[in-house]
């Protein structure tokens, strides 16, 4: 049975391409059947739309907060009855409006561009210089699930490992660290189209 999928996003959406792409290819038995962003000018919607998947903005200032934004937000998707909710560069923390909407009903998952626990609850930039700072000769991307009160600490599903290399800056880093962020989401949504996992 074809897993209905919500995306969340803020910004250009390539982690919404890789799964729009899975789901067309064949690779994924997914279908995105709506898609939700912080921005109205994020590029992730222009490629909701090319796709024909219904999409909107809910960015705060024009919802009456954050909060009124986020539970409109959940509202729209379990309306669209989607079976995974899935965070893919959302750049907002969810409040309770956004969860007791949802419920326990819907898993939702989010992708963060460290192996985690490690450089956990630093945005994207900031984690890629920390991870430079730190010296380390690896890292890597982590998909988890997403719960209530708690921030990039849920269960790791999928992680992707990424050598740091010489001459690397924070921007190079990124890049290398997207490509993994790719195929580990497509990953992590295979794995919610399987029964076992859908409990």
């Amino acid at each position: 049975m074809t897993l209905r999928v919500g995306v969340c996003v803020s910004g250009r959406g390539t982690n919404l391409q890789a799964i729009l792409d899975a789901c067309r290819d064949g690779r994924l038995d997914a279908q995105v059947v709506y898609v939700c962003s912080s921005r109205k000018s994020a590029p992730a919607l222009e490629r909701a739309r090319a796709a024909g998947v219904p999409s909107e903005a809910f960015p705060p200032a024009a919802n009456g907060g954050r909060d009124a934004a986020q539970r409109l937000m959940a509202r729209r998707l379990v309306g669209a009855d989607v079976e995974l909710v899935v965070l893919a560069g959302y750049d907002r923390i969810l409040g309770d409006p956004f969860w007791d909407v949802l419920g326990d009903r819907v898993p939702v998952i989010n992708i963060h561009p460290s192996l985690l626990p490690a450089f956990g609850k630093l945005n994207r930039l900031n984690v890629h210089a920390a991870v430079l700072a730190a010296g380390v000769t690896e890292t890597g991307c982590t998909v988890h699930r997403a719960h209530r009160g708690l921030l990039d600490e849920g269960e790791v599903l999928v992680q992707r490992r990424v050598p740091v290399l010489a001459g690397d800056d924070p921007e190079t880093l990124e890049a290398r660290v997207l490509d993994a962020e790719h195929e580990a989401l497509v990953d992590a949504v295979a794995l919610f189209g399987r029964s076992t996992a859908r409990v």
